[in-house]
C-alpha cells in the first residue's frame, strides 16, 4: 500500500524533472510516425525502437514486437502484490497535409503561448504520444522517487490505430496469455472541461456499410427514358428517408430490442456536468436537435443508438449540368450502438431491409466497413473508484464520469478478446485540433497528466 508522504515524494520528483520530461516528449515527437504512408515506415520502426529502449532503461522488459505492419511494442514490469495494469496507447500519427497551413514545422516542436496558455505544437502532441508519455513519465518518476512501481504495470503500444489497427486484434489473440491484466488502461480521450478531468466509461460501437445499388446496364439520357426507367438515385433517396422516423427514432425492425434505458443516477451525473446544449449546437451553427424527441443532447450523444449517412454518389456531380438518370447509386451508412446492440445483428437487419425495398429490376451490393460493439465500464467497479480519487486529488475537483459517442475499437478489443474493463483516461482538450494542422498539448495537460497518473497508480496500489 502507497502512502500520502510516498506520493508526495513522487509528485515533488515530476515537477523537478519537467524540462527533462519534454526534452523526451521533443524527441519522440521529431520522429515522424507516419503509419498509413508506406515512405514512413522506417520512421515508424525508429519510434517503436524508441520507446522499447526508454522502457528497458526504466527497468521494464521491453521489445518491438514485429506484425504485418507496424511494430507492437510490448513492456512488463516486476511481478508484484496488487492488481497489475496493461496500459494501452499509440506511438504513429496522422499525416501532416496540408503543410502550407501549419505555422511550424509539424516534426519540430515548439512551445508557444496562446491567451496566457503554454502549448506543445507539433504532429502527435496530442494524439497520442504527449498522452502516452504523460504514463510513462509517471512510472519513470515512481522508479525514481522509490525505486519501484506500486502495482505491477505492463504496456502495449501500437504503431496502426491512425491507419485502421487491423494488426492489433490477431497480435492480441496470439499473445492473451502474455497480455493478461487485471484492468486496461487507455490514455487517448479528452478532459471534461479545462479543469475537469473525467473518465470515459461508454463507449459507442459501430456498424459502418456501403450500399451500391444498380438498375440499368448503362447511364441514360433523362429525356429518352425518363419514367419508364428506374432511377437509382430515387430509389437510394427512398431507402435513406426509410431509415428515420419524424421523431428522430430508427426505423430498422428490432433495432431498440437490446437497448437498455439508463438509469436515474447517471441521468443525475450528467445534468450535473453543467452541459450547455444550446452551446453546443451553436457551436456549429445549429439549433434544434435531432436525435430522438423528449431525449437530452448528451443522452442522445452516449447512451442512444443512431443511424447516419456519410456520403452519397450517384450520376453526374460535376460543373454544370447533365440530364442522365445514373446506373447506379451508392451510400455510405454508418451506425453507432450502445452497450447490449450485437454489430452482425443490426448490420443484417439493415440489409433485409434494403432488399425489401428493392424492385425486382434492381440490383444491391453490400461492402462491409468494420463493425465493433459498445462498451459501458460497471459504474460501481473499485478500480474506477479508485481512479476517480486520484484523479480529483491531483485537480482539486470531483473527476467527472462520462460517456463518448464515438468508438475506440480497441477498448472493445480488450474485453472480447481479453476479458478486461478499459478506464479510458486522457488530458487533451477539444481545441486540441488532433488530426488538423497546429496540432498542440496544452503543458498544463502534459504536466498534470503525468502527476495524475502518479496519483492513479498510487490509488489502485490502494487495493
Amino acid at each position: 500500500m502507497t502512502t500520502a508522504a510516498q506520493i508526495d515524494t513522487v509528485l515533488a520528483k515530476v515537477d523537478q524533472g519537467l524540462d527533462q520530461s519534454l526534452e523526451r516528449l521533443f524527441e519522440l515527437l521529431r520522429i515522424k510516425s507516419i503509419s498509413t504512408d508506406p515512405a514512413f515506415a522506417e520512421e515508424c520502426q525508429k519510434a517503436a525502437k524508441w520507446l522499447a529502449d526508454e522502457l528497458n532503461g526504466l527497468g521494464f522488459e521491453a521489445s518491438a514486437r514485429p506484425t504485418p505492419g507496424h511494430p507492437v511494442v510490448v513492456a512488463h514490469g516486476h511481478e508484484q502484490d496488487g492488481p497489475h495494469v496493461l496500459f494501452y496507447a499509440h506511438y504513429d500519427v496522422q499525416p501532416v497535409d496540408p503543410l502550407n497551413l501549419w505555422h511550424t514545422d509539424p516534426f519540430n516542436p515548439q512551445i508557444v503561448e496562446r491567451d496566457g496558455r503554454k502549448m506543445i505544437v507539433a504532429r502527435g502532441a496530442s494524439d497520442d504520444k504527449g498522452q502516452m508519455l504523460t504514463f510513462i513519465e509517471a512510472c519513470r518518476a515512481w522508479k525514481e522517487a522509490t525505486g519501484s512501481l506500486p502495482i505491477r504495470v505492463s504496456m502495449m503500444l501500437e504503431g496502426e490505430e491512425e491507419s485502421g489497427g487491423k494488426n492489433l486484434p490477431p497480435f492480441m489473440r496470439d499473445n492473451a496469455d502474455e497480455l493478461k491484466a487485471d484492468i486496461a488502461l487507455v490514455c487517448d480521450t479528452d478532459m471534461w472541461d479545462r479543469t475537469t478531468p473525467s473518465i470515459t466509461t461508454m463507449l459507442r460501437g459501430l456498424v459502418a456499410e456501403e450500399i451500391e445499388i444498380t438498375a440499368a446496364d448503362k447511364d441514360l439520357h433523362s429525356g429518352m427514358f425518363g419514367n419508364a426507367a428506374r432511377n437509382p438515385n430515387q430509389l437510394l433517396a427512398e431507402i435513406i428517408a426509410s431509415l428515420r422516423a419524424p421523431d428522430g427514432s430508427v426505423t430498422l425492425p428490432g433495432f431498440y430490442d437490446d437497448v437498455a434505458e439508463i438509469s436515474d443516477e447517471i441521468k443525475a451525473q450528467w445534468q450535473g456536468l453543467g452541459f450547455d446544449e444550446k452551446a453546443f449546437l451553436g457551436g456549429v451553427d445549429l439549433s434544434v436537435s435531432a436525435g430522438e424527441q423528449n431525449r437530452s443532447v448528451l443522452e442522445q450523444l452516449w447512451a442512444r443508438p443512431t443511424c447516419e449517412i456519410n456520403g452519397l454518389m450517384g450520376g453526374y456531380t460535376g460543373d454544370g449540368f447533365k440530364t442522365v438518370i445514373p446506373a447506379k447509386a451508392s451510400a455510405k451508412i454508418s451506425f453507432r450502438l450502445v452497450s447490449g446492440q450485437n454489430p452482425e445483428k443490426i448490420r443484417a437487419a439493415f440489409r433485409a431491409h434494403v432488399e425489401s425495398m428493392l424492385p425486382a429490376d434492381c440490383t444491391v451490393k453490400f461492402t462491409a466497413h468494420g463493425g465493433s460493439p459498445a462498451i459501458t465500464v460497471p459504474a460501481d467497479g473499485q478500480f474506477l473508484r479508485q481512479a476517480l480519487a486520484g484523479l480529483s486529488d491531483e485537480w482539486g475537483k470531483q473527476a467527472a464520469i462520462t460517456g463518448s459517442g464515438g468508438s475506440i475499437p480497441v477498448a472493445g478489443d480488450f474485453k472480447h478478446i481479453l476479458g478486461l474493463d478499459t478506464l479510458l483516461i486522457g488530458f487533451a482538450q477539444i481545441d486540441d485540433q488532433i488530426h488538423s494542422p497546429n496540432e498542440k498539448y496544452d503543458l498544463e495537460s502534459y504536466h498534470r497528466g503525468i502527476r495524475s497518473w502518479v496519483r492513479v497508480l498510487g490509488a489502485l496500489a490502494a487495493q
